[in-house]
C-alpha cells in the first residue's frame, strides 16, 4: 500500500505542472484598474464622437517568442498575437477581439488567450466584452456607425514597436523598404489602414498616435518602478562586463557577460542590441557588430539594458580594457562626469532643458580653465562639448528612444530620460561618454543607476574582481 500511495503521488507531482499550463501567463505588475484608466483617458482625448482601433502584434514567423507591441500591451496588458482593441467613445465602452483557440497550436506551443477565455480575459483587463476577430467589422462598422453623423476613426499611424525596437529605428527600416524597387511592402500598421479606407471610405480618419504619446510621456508609479528595475538591472550587467573584461576578449563576450545577468533577473529580452565598442569603435555611435578583440590601452564604451516586462533603461559606461585609465583617459573621464554633476545639480520640475544647459555650462567653465589635459586637442574637444545641447538626450520607457521630446517645454515631475555628456576628439578618432536614465521628482532628480560605478577609482576597483567569463568553459 505504501509504495502504491508513493507511486501515485509520484504521477500527481508529474501532472501538475502540465496543468499550471493551460492557464496562459499574464502580467502582474499593473492592475486592471490602471489599464482601463490609460483607456478612458484615451476616450477622453477622442472625444464622443469617435471611436478608437488598436491593433495588436502578429504572430511569430519563426522559433521565436511572441511579445506584444508596446501601444496594444500599456492599453490591456494581454499577450497574445492578433488582437484588436476597440475604444467607442460614444458609449465609453471597450471590446477586445481575440483568435479562437487552436488546439492543435497549444498542444505544440502551449496555450494561448483566446475568444474562449472571455470572462477571464474581462477579468484580467477591466474591458467591457470580448468577442472573436471574426466579428470585428460586424459588431464595430455598423449601420449607426457609417450613417451620418459618423463617428471619427481614430487608429495609430506610426509602427507598432516590439522588441529592441524604438519608432525612430522602424521609420528608417521603413524608409529603405520604401526604396528598394524590388520590394517596396507596406508595414503592417501601413495595410491596416488601407484596408480600412477601402472598405469604409466614408469614414473620416485621425492619427491616434500623438495621443497615446502624450500619456506615455508621463510615466505612473508602477512604471517608474519597472523602468527603475531595468536600470538597477542593467547596472548589474555592466558592472559584469567590466568584470569579464580582459585584452584578447571579443567585444560581444563583454556584452554576454551582461546579457547573461539580466536573464538570470527575469529579463528574456533586450531593449536594444549593445553596443560593445572597443577602441575607434566607440567612435560610431550605434557600432553594434561587436565583433572586435579587445586590447590594452583602449577604453571599451558599452551602452545596454534589458527589456524588463515591456520597460526598458538606457546607460552607458567606458573602461579601460586592461583595468587601468592612462592619465589622459582619467582627465577626459573625469571632466565629463563634472558636467554630469552640473546637469544633475540643475534638473528639476519647472525648468526647461534650455535652462539647465546655460546654467551648468556656467559651473564647468572654471573647471575646464583648471583641468590640465593631455593636449590642446583634449582642450579644445572639452570647450567645444559645452556648447553642445543633445546632452540631455530623449525620453525612456517602454523603448529606449520613447516617443516624444524633452525639448521646448518645462521639465515635469514624472519624466523619465537620459542624461549623457559626450565629447568627440577628432584626431583620436575617440569618442567618451557617461550616460545615466533619470526621473523628475518633486523636489530634483532621482539616478536610477547611481550604485553603479562610475568614477576612475571605481571602476578600476570594480575590475580587479572575477568576471563570469573567467568561469566559462572554452573550447580550444
Amino acid at each position: 500500500m505504501t509504495r502504491f500511495i508513493l507511486l501515485v503521488t509520484l504521477a500527481i507531482a508529474a501532472i501538475t505542472p502540465l496543468a499550471a499550463q493551460d492557464r496562459p501567463p499574464f502580467q502582474d505588475d499593473f492592475p486592471a484598474a490602471e489599464f482601463a484608466q490609460r483607456r478612458g483617458r484615451v476616450m477622453d482625448a477622442i472625444g464622443a464622437d469617435a471611436v478608437a482601433i488598436i491593433q495588436g502584434a502578429a504572430g511569430v514567423d519563426g522559433f521565436k517568442v511572441f511579445r506584444q507591441s508596446n501601444e496594444f500591451y500599456y492599453l490591456t496588458g494581454l499577450e497574445t498575437p492578433h488582437a484588436y482593441l476597440v475604444l467607442d467613445g460614444r458609449s465609453r465602452r471597450t471590446t477586445l477581439y481575440l483568435t479562437n483557440r487552436n488546439e492543435a497550436l497549444e498542444r505544440s506551443t502551449g496555450s494561448n488567450w483566446s475568444a474562449e477565455d472571455a470572462t477571464e480575459v474581462m477579468r484580467l483587463t477591466g474591458v467591457d466584452a470580448v468577442a472573436p476577430v471574426a466579428l470585428l467589422s460586424r459588431q464595430t462598422f455598423t449601420s449607426t456607425m457609417l450613417r451620418a453623423p459618423r463617428p471619427r476613426l481614430y487608429v495609430p499611424f506610426s509602427p507598432a514597436e516590439g522588441e529592441a525596437q524604438s519608432r525612430d529605428e522602424l521609420l528608417g527600416y521603413q524608409a529603405g523598404v520604401a526604396g528598394d524597387p524590388w520590394d517596396g511592402r507596406p508595414s503592417r500598421e501601413a495595410h491596416f489602414i488601407r484596408l480600412l479606407e477601402e472598405r469604409y471610405p466614408a469614414l473620416e480618419r485621425r492619427d491616434l498616435t500623438p495621443i497615446l504619446d502624450t500619456l506615455r510621456g508621463t510615466k505612473s508609479e508602477r512604471e517608474i518602478a519597472l523602468i527603475r528595475k531595468a536600470s538597477v538591472l542593467a547596472g548589474l550587467g555592466i558592472l559584469e562586463a567590466m568584470k569579464s573584461t580582459r585584452p584578447g576578449i571579443r567585444e560581444y563576450e563583454a556584452a554576454a557577460a551582461a546579457r547573461f545577468t539580466f536573464l538570470a533577473n527575469g529579463a528574456r529580452y533586450e531593449g536594444y542590441n549593445p553596443i560593445a565598442g572597443g577602441g575607434t569603435n566607440a567612435w560610431m555611435g550605434h557600432y553594434s557588430r561587436n565583433l572586435d578583440v579587445l586590447k590594452a590601452g583602449d577604453l571599451i564604451l558599452m551602452d545596454y539594458a534589458p527589456d524588463l516586462r515591456y520597460y526598458t533603461s538606457d546607460v552607458t559606461r567606458m573602461w579601460p580594457v586592461n583595468g587601468t585609465y592612462t592619465a589622459a583617459q582619467r582627465t577626459l573621464v573625469t571632466f565629463i562626469l563634472d558636467y554630469r554633476t552640473a546637469f544633475f545639480r540643475h534638473i528639476k520640475a519647472g525648468v526647461t532643458p534650455e535652462e539647465v544647459l546655460v546654467l551648468a555650462r556656467r559651473d564647468m567653465e572654471p573647471i575646464l580653465a583648471k583641468t590640465r589635459f593631455a593636449n590642446d586637442n583634449h582642450r579644445k574637444a572639452a570647450a567645444e562639448m559645452l556648447t553642445f545641447r543633445g546632452h540631455l538626450q530623449h525620453p525612456v520607457g517602454m523603448t529606449v528612444h520613447d516617443p516624444g521630446a524633452i525639448w521646448g517645454q518645462p521639465f515635469r515631475e514624472g519624466q523619465v530620460f537620459t542624461v549623457d555628456p559626450m565629447m568627440w576628439i577628432p584626431d583620436e578618432k575617440l569618442y567618451v561618454r557617461m550616460e545615466d536614465t533619470i526621473l523628475v521628482t518633486k523636489d530634483g532628480i532621482e539616478n536610477f543607476t547611481a550604485f553603479l560605478a562610475t568614477t576612475p577609482e571605481e571602476i578600476e576597483a570594480v575590475m580587479k574582481q572575477e568576471g563570469i567569463l573567467a568561469r566559462v568553459p572554452r573550447l580550444p
